[in-house]
């Protein structure tokens, strides 16, 4: 809100300053002020900063809630009896956080030596500006904010894929999880040594960038508001780097508001399901829904339990991953219906500007600025609950398991 974070010198409104800063924080990246207009380079510092430390901050909290969950038991015992357990100790927090900031900072400047290297070269700006705005850029993709220093986002780099693969990499990477890329580094040439989770997440992110980097492409080819003008080698960068960001990163490459009814749709589901879990991205995370095919699957073949890469899923881990979607889709239902009761737009904008929020994503169709103050309080909530909710959610379900002392009779109703 202060004057010195304003390119006019005067003091920010207080909703919309909450708005940015909460987006921000939350690594979303809906804005209701332009930022490279509205905001000096001081507002933009303020920015990257809470988007850096809101990144930083939920890949550490989520890293040592899951090295908790895993250890609960030894855990407990050691506050009880005070025994020598393998539990989570100050040995593993201190490691935890080195690691998780050590692998922040290695991606983004590596991205942003890149990304300077080619605004220099291909944009010709002043190795200052270049250097600013390629840290600025790399520290919002990995933490898969969307937050960019021009008008448009990135829709001048549309064509470019010298400036957005660097960026796409980002965003991956920061999706991916800091769990995952533990198991990478440490047994990169022996896959099979991979936990479940780092395979379920790699595939199932594989599968999610392929279906949304070809559906996108192909529906919007020949559209004029978006790739239709553009050459077909453009096509494909331009549709590539927009089926990765519903990854939650919510770059803009291509005009949102200018999609066919069916691409928004695609991308709502791509956003609902968000990235890795313990990473930057939001949604109900890719092993989440991974892990629901599955139970999905041994149900239709008639199998009595759920396996996945060749390990047993626990039935307190489908509960869990069932009540995750559940909870979101009913959250992000009841934004929708609250959102078209006082706002004069329609299904397709409102739905995808609520799972935006939820998903901390950031793409928009340009509906965001115009909503009445209710409503944009409403997704200020709708980011902290998306940032926080499935983290807090998951863990708090896997530390309060206890077993049950008897079971009532069992009776089977009609389903379907």
């Amino acid at each position: 809100m202060m004057p010195f974070s304003t390119e006019s010198g005067e003091p920010t409104d207080l909703l919309p300053a909450l708005f940015t800063a909460t987006s921000a924080v939350c690594v979303t990246g809906l804005i209701v002020l332009d930022t490279p207009v509205h905001f000096s380079t001081a507002g933009e510092v303020v920015i990257i900063v809470l988007i850096q430390l809101g990144g930083l901050g939920i890949m550490t909290v989520a890293s040592l809630l899951s090295l908790l969950m895993f250890r609960r038991f030894g855990l407990r015992m050691r506050l009880t009896a005070q025994a020598e357990t393998k539990s989570l100790g100050l040995g593993d927090v201190r490691r935890t956080i080195f690691r998780v900031i050590s692998l922040s900072l290695l991606f983004e400047l590596v991205v942003a030596a890149l990304l300077t290297a080619r605004l220099i070269t291909g944009y010709e700006l002043g190795p200052g500006r270049a250097i600013y705005e390629g840290v600025f850029h790399a520290v919002s993709a990995f933490n898969n904010a969307g937050f960019a220093l021009r008008s448009d986002n990135l829709m001048s780099f549309a064509t470019d894929p010298f400036f957005l693969l660097p960026i796409c990499l980002a965003v991956i990477a920061g999706g991916l999880g800091f769990p995952v890329w533990v198991e990478i580094f440490r047994h990169l040439r022996v896959s099979r040594r991979w936990t479940m989770h780092a395979k379920v997440t790699l595939l199932a992110t594989a599968l999610l960038l392929v279906v949304g980097s070809v559906g996108i492409t192909a529906a919007e080819w020949t559209n004029p508001g978006t790739l239709g003008p553009m050459p077909w080698p453009g096509k494909l960068v331009a549709g590539f780097a927009s089926g990765v960001m519903p990854r939650t990163a919510g770059f803009n490459i291509l005009d949102v508001a200018a999609f066919q009814p069916g691409t928004l749709l695609l991308q709502d589901i791509l956003m609902f399901i968000g990235g890795g879990s313990a990473g930057t991205a939001g949604g109900i995370k890719v092993t989440t829904f991974a892990l629901l095919a599955y139970v999905i699957l041994a149900e239709i073949r008639g199998e009595p339990t759920v396996h996945v890469m060749g390990r047993q899923l626990p039935g307190a881990v489908q509960r869990q991953a069932l009540t995750i979607v559940l909870l979101g889709v009913g959250l992000v239902m009841l934004t929708v219906l609250i959102l078209l009761a006082i706002s004069p737009f329609g299904l397709d904008q409102v739905l995808f500007e609520a799972v935006s929020a939820f998903a901390t994503v950031g793409l928009s169709t340009g509906i965001t600025a115009q909503l009445p103050p209710f409503g944009q309080i409403l997704l200020v909530l709708l980011m902290f609950i998306g940032r926080l909710g499935p983290i807090t959610l998951a863990s708090a379900l896997a530390l309060r398991e206890r077993g049950r002392r008897y079971e009532l009779p069992e009776e089977r109703p009609i389903v379907g």
